[in-house]
């Protein structure tokens, strides 16, 4: 035998060795995932309306609750939201938007709150029209949940201020009162907070949807809705509606959601 061929043989059975080792010991190469077989499934957040200004936020990081209420006032002809959740957000204690009628941690004053499922913001705004001379101070919400920016601005009784706008910038889902009285905005000033922070998402509340009890000042969702620019859609997706990146547009929309009739 001469010596190149006796020195590819040599080679050949090293090789070999060398594979056979490398299998032996679980060092092959995995094949790539197909494509169709990745995960495609998306962060969501479902938003579900109790009525008044109480929505329940739910995702993979938990159950959120925004201003459980008592039966009064405005409130009284509803349902109290009597849930167990992971986070509950007033807007102040009064009992229509503060009440301790569930269960799970309770936040109501100003304040940056590093959860371990949200980054959570509150910063206090007057609750009237007199400076907060007659409802004190309420409290407008910020959050992170689904990968969605959340902002709800139940406590504002008022168009927030240039300091304000800031701390606002980048809202995906806008929460509004739009209803007017004595505690929150009229339709065409919530029309204005719209316009100037262009949410990708704005979901209305606290209105009168019929004939409001005698002690109850709001006034009905439609002088917001003629106040907003014929662009921005307006949809009646009922209680409950489910978002997420994907599913929200570049332009505002509006999602009005109603409760079932009794």
């Amino acid at each position: 035998m001469g010596y190149d061929q006796f020195s590819g043989r040599f080679l050949e059975a090293c090789c070999a060795a060398v594979v056979s080792l490398v299998m032996s010991w679980g060092w092959a190469v995995a094949a790539p995932v197909p494509a169709e077989l990745e995960s495609t499934a998306e962060s969501t957040v479902r938003v579900t309306s109790y009525g008044h200004s109480a929505l329940l936020f739910e995702s993979d990081e938990g159950r959120l609750l925004v201003n459980p209420f008592r039966a009064v006032a405005c409130a009284a002809d509803l349902k109290e939201p009597r849930l167990a959740v992971d986070l509950i957000l007033a807007s102040s204690n009064l009992p229509d938007e503060g009440a301790p009628v569930a269960q799970g941690r309770f936040l109501s004053t100003p304040g940056s709150y590093p959860l371990d499922d949200w980054q959570v913001e509150g910063f206090a705004v007057p609750h009237d029209h007199v400076g907060g001379r007659r409802f004190g101070q309420g409290v407008v919400w910020t959050w992170q949940q689904a990968g969605l920016r959340m902002a709800h601005m139940g406590g504002a009784a008022a168009p927030p201020t240039a300091a304000e706008l800031i701390l606002l910038s980048g809202v995906d889902v806008l929460v509004l009162a739009v209803g007017g009285g004595s505690k929150v905005m009229d339709g065409i000033q919530a029309a204005q907070v719209v316009e100037a922070l262009k949410p990708r998402l704005v979901i209305p509340v606290q209105y009168a949807t019929a004939t409001p009890p005698a002690e109850c000042d709001l006034a009905a969702i439609e002088p917001f809705l003629e106040a907003l620019p014929a662009t921005v859609a307006v949809e009646r997706p009922g209680a409950t509606t489910e978002l997420s990146d994907s599913l929200l547009g570049d332009g505002a929309a509006v999602h009005v959601l109603e409760l079932d009739s009794p």
